[in-house]
């Protein structure tokens, strides 16, 4: 015989199960970038959402792209008040609250995929997410995308080509060089670098492979200066969370995500060169010009950077000598 299914027995049962459902912790996590269109950062965020789903640990991550959820550069202020869980940001974005950040997007530090790798495991970046964690974040997964620069007006390659132009750089060291070798420099997060080039308001922008191809710059300039083996700009783009967040999370949880964490970067390092050849395939499809720095031209940028943005850095941030030390000490 059945058992009677009272009213009271379906209400028990309802609150076991709105009981269960709201014991799922939900993070939230927001980036600028273009939301299943092939991003790698934004792939990075959705591959840790599917991790620690397949966990089963009653975490979830909730992903809002394209500043759905907030904008590109309120995002760290967010973090570090635990309003928002996650972000994948650039960091040198937050260099006007925390100016070491500058580090992470400083002319001709990098060069390589190669030596962004080695750089993860470093001094130089003990020191940079010593300053992460005592904002209030912690690092996920590290990240290192190459970029380059495009332009309407001429192909830049030596300092010179940059005279009389108005550039967007991403952060204070670019700005920096930029002006110094005679650009005008516009500062903006790369989502709005479409508009301002269709408008008139830049003529040529740097920004990484990623947000090139993501952002369909393409479709503004006439010449790009691909990577290739002189990579000038080299910035770095962490997935992070909040440490208000992690510390609510149980000891499965953050297990969970740290080893979803470690699955994103593995499978970023394994992407990050082909980023470099997709742009310049997708620019070249699209009948833009591309070229690639020269030894001389990039060595020629090395030393305008030198005398402006790594003297103003040494000089005027806090530990700033010894994180340029720290990293040049990567072979």
């Amino acid at each position: 015989m059945n058992a009677k299914f009272t009213p009271v027995a379906a209400a028990a049962l309802t609150l076991a199960f709105a009981s269960s459902a709201s014991a799922e912790t939900v993070l939230r996590a927001s980036h600028q970038f273009p939301g299943g269109q092939g991003d790698v950062r934004d792939e990075m965020v959705q591959m840790m959402a599917d991790e620690v789903e397949a966990a089963d640990v009653d975490l979830k991550i909730q992903v809002y792209p394209g500043q759905s959820l907030f904008k590109a550069k309120e995002q760290w202020g967010a973090l570090v008040r635990g309003r928002l869980d996650m972000t994948s940001l650039p960091l040198d974005y937050a260099s006007g609250r925390h100016p070491e950040f500058s580090a992470t997007l400083m002319p001709g530090l990098v060069r390589n995929h190669e030596r962004a790798q080695r750089l993860n495991d470093s001094e130089f970046m003990g020191m940079i997410k010593e300053v992460i964690n005592e904002a209030g974040a912690r690092v996920l997964a590290d990240a290192w995308l190459a970029g380059g620069f495009a332009s309407d007006i001429r192909c830049i390659t030596s300092p010179e080509t940059v005279e009389g132009q108005t550039m967007r750089a991403a952060g204070p060291a670019f700005d920096e060089m930029l002006a110094t070798a005679g650009a005008s420099v516009t500062s903006m997060p790369s989502s709005e670098i479409y508009t301002a080039m269709q408008t008139g308001v830049l003529d040529g922008a740097n920004t990484s492979s990623g947000s090139f191809v993501s952002y369909r710059i393409y479709e503004q300039v006439s010449c790009l200066t691909a990577p290739g083996e002189n990579a000038l700009w080299f910035m770095y783009e962490p997935i992070l969370i909040s440490e208000q967040s992690w510390e609510g999370l149980s000891e499965a949880q953050q297990q969970a995500l740290t080893e979803a964490g470690e699955k994103a970067e593995a499978y970023f390092a394994e992407e990050a060169a082909a980023l470099d050849q997709k742009m310049a395939d997708v620019f070249e499809e699209n009948g833009v010009e591309v070229v690639q720095m020269s030894p001389e031209d990039y060595q020629a940028w090395l030393d305008i950077a030198k005398e402006s943005s790594y003297k103003n850095f040494a000089e005027n941030v806090p530990n700033g000598q010894a994180l340029i030390d720290a990293a040049l000490a990567v072979e």
